[in-house]
């Protein structure tokens, strides 16, 4: 209960963005005080996790001309410093060197030559137990590209990197609780611009672990950008990757926005990853990834069709195309953000944007079952309770 309501409280307080030339400030909390009878109670789980939420939530809030390819990219230099983890930005020219031709195709319609992958890394100053990498869609605003959205469905689209402010929220909160693993941040940053040299319909374009994709709809681009940044994560063979992205409307239609969406190449896992989502307030539902599911994404000219023209199942399509780029010796767990926005909020989470994903993320990997995936046993390391 204490916990609850710590976490209600700084979620309340915590300042977003504000842009008018008029604003009425308000006090700032700057102390709470909590009278409790038993031992005194650890918040260390509460700060770290509301810090990474907070993040995650000020990110998604800012206007796409506020944060582009580029200041995201300063703004994740700079928290690295402040940080101390080693960062790295590998841009359009790297990625053409390394075949990265599904991030490409999407990039290229953008009016300046920003985009690229960032790579955050974190190192424990203890023995690691085991190597974990974070992987986030960044598109910082998506039209739809060739295949346009309309008004109503664009209006949000600022909010289409909320998969990547989860991520680096994620690795802020680990960082805070001085994790004891070797993370790696990886985030995916472009914008999905329709221009004349956009990628369209029937093109087919080659990934960087060399599956060749026939593209079908230009505003499935969450899942081609995906692709590359999956497949440059798992080269350095972690034990386990875990990405976030606001992929697919499927997943909304399907859970609403109360719970997202989970999915893995792991059927054990299933079950400790509902149960860190009722742990941790963020529900998750796992969905299945049974392989008979491919054959929608069979394709009569390249290896893999992007998605399907009907869009039936997409969620559980989008996770089966994504499954191509993650080795099976590797351990992967995608999450489908459905319930990255809720008109009056979610849970304790009083804004619109929820910054879902934090609070579950670190449940998960800190105190789940899966954690004997790097040879942990549960509760061998426990702060969120």
């Amino acid at each position: 209960m204490l916990e609850a309501l710590t976490a209600a409280t700084l979620a309340a307080a915590a300042p977003m963005p504000q842009f008018k030339s008029k604003t009425t400030s308000r006090p700032a909390l700057r102390e709470i005080t909590i009278l409790h009878a038993g031992s005194r109670p650890n918040f260390d789980a509460s700060l770290a996790t509301h810090a990474g939420n907070h993040l995650a939530r000020w990110l998604t809030t800012l206007p796409p001309n506020k944060l582009t390819c580029v200041s995201y990219a300063r703004a994740l230099r700079a928290l690295a410093t402040r940080m101390q983890w080693r960062s790295q930005f590998i841009g359009e020219a790297q990625l053409k060197r390394l075949g990265a031709g599904a991030f490409l195709a999407v990039s290229r319609a953008n009016s300046h030559r920003g985009a690229g992958i960032a790579k955050l890394s974190y190192r424990p100053k203890v023995k690691s137990r085991g190597s974990i990498a974070l992987v986030g869609k960044g598109i910082c605003f998506d039209t739809g590209g060739i295949n346009l959205k309309s008004h109503k469905s664009m209006y949000q689209m600022h909010e289409d990197m909320q998969g990547s402010a989860v991520a680096v929220g994620t690795l802020l909160a680990l960082s805070e609780l001085k994790a004891p693993f070797d993370i790696d941040c990886w985030v995916a940053l472009t914008e999905n611009e329709i221009a004349p040299q956009a990628y369209r319909p029937q093109e087919v374009v080659t990934a960087v672990n060399g599956v060749t994709i026939q593209v079908a709809h230009s505003d499935a681009e969450g899942r081609m950008v995906l692709a590359d940044t999956l497949a440059l994560a798992a080269r350095s063979k972690p034990h386990v990757i875990l990405d976030f992205a606001t992929l697919t409307g499927a997943c909304i239609g399907a859970l609403t926005e109360r719970m997202s969406g989970v999915f893995s190449n792991r059927d054990a896992w299933r079950a400790s990853l509902e149960q860190a989502g009722r742990d941790s307030g963020e529900r998750v539902w796992a969905f299945p990834m049974d392989e008979d599911y491919d054959s929608d994404l069979d394709s009569p000219i390249a290896d893999l069709l992007q998605c399907t023209p009907d869009s039936k199942g997409d969620h559980i399509l989008a996770a089966r195309f994504l499954n191509r780029f993650v080795p099976a010796d590797i351990g992967w767990v995608h999450v489908d953000l459905a319930a990255s926005n809720r008109r009056g909020g979610l849970a304790h989470i009083p804004t619109d944007i929820t910054g879902f994903g934090v609070r579950f993320a670190v449940e998960w990997l800190m105190n789940g079952a899966a954690a004997g995936a790097w040879g942990m046993s549960k509760n061998q390391y426990k702060t969120t309770k």
